[in-house]
């Protein structure tokens, strides 16, 4: 087991308007961030597991995971996502000061297959210095102007749908919160601005993001049936 992965779960899941955060929504009774740390572990290829948690909810964050059987660290999350990843990765480079792969992961994505979690890993060990999961982009995109009036239709066939978890060289991401200032929702989009190359594997539509109530429903009634027959 070579990787660490960080587990940014401080947000507050506004859209889904269940008033609790979102890594504690419960999908067949059992909360999305148990389900994503889980998965990373299982999949067997991820040595250490940190999530970045609410700073008022670390205790019982920590509890739920402990309870769940579950081996993984909790911090106090920042105040955005880049703050929370950046506070993860310093405590896993401590705990696991000879790590070389750094897995980032929503934990909104609990239900990513373990493939995919392998493929990203061993794609980072083989050389590449970031990769991420995609999917081909089925629907037609179009770019509008600040009224809503097309610009432009950019094909489809060169775009892709991002998922995570998104792997990284211990090097190159740590250069690259090091050199974040505004905050991102993409970690490869730091990496990007460093000048760094970023692979691609494939992702599963299972690794959905789990963001809306309809998204909600799909995994109630879809995704946790696959991984739990």
């Amino acid at each position: 087991m070579t990787a660490v992965a960080l587990v940014p779960a401080a947000g507050q899941g506004v859209r889904l308007g269940l008033g609790t955060p979102k890594a504690l929504v419960p999908v067949h009774g059992t909360p999305l961030l148990t389900h994503a740390v889980r998965g990373l572990l299982d999949a067997g290829c991820v040595r250490h597991v940190v999530v970045a948690a609410p700073p008022a909810e670390v205790a019982a964050t920590a509890a739920l995971l402990a309870e769940a059987g579950l081996a993984a660290d909790v911090v106090p999350g920042g105040a955005d996502r880049t703050d929370s990843v950046r506070r993860a990765l310093r405590h896993a480079l401590t705990v696991v000061p000879d790590a070389r792969v750094v897995l980032v992961h929503d934990a909104a994505r609990a239900f990513t297959p373990p493939e995919v979690i392998q493929a990203v890993v061993a794609a980072v060990e083989a050389g590449a210095p970031a990769v991420i999961p995609v999917l081909p982009m089925a629907d037609t995109v179009k770019q509008v102007d600040g009224g809503g009036t097309v610009t432009a239709t950019p094909d489809r066939a060169a775009l892709r749908v991002v998922q995570t978890p998104q792997g990284f060289d211990v090097e190159v991401l740590t250069r690259a919160y090091a050199a974040a200032g505004d905050s991102a929702t993409d970690d490869a989009g730091l990496v990007e601005k460093l000048g760094v190359p970023v692979a691609t594997v494939m992702g599963h539509p299972c690794a959905m993001k789990i963001t809306t109530p309809f998204d909600l429903a799909i995994a109630e009634a879809v995704l946790c049936a696959k991984r739990n027959p």
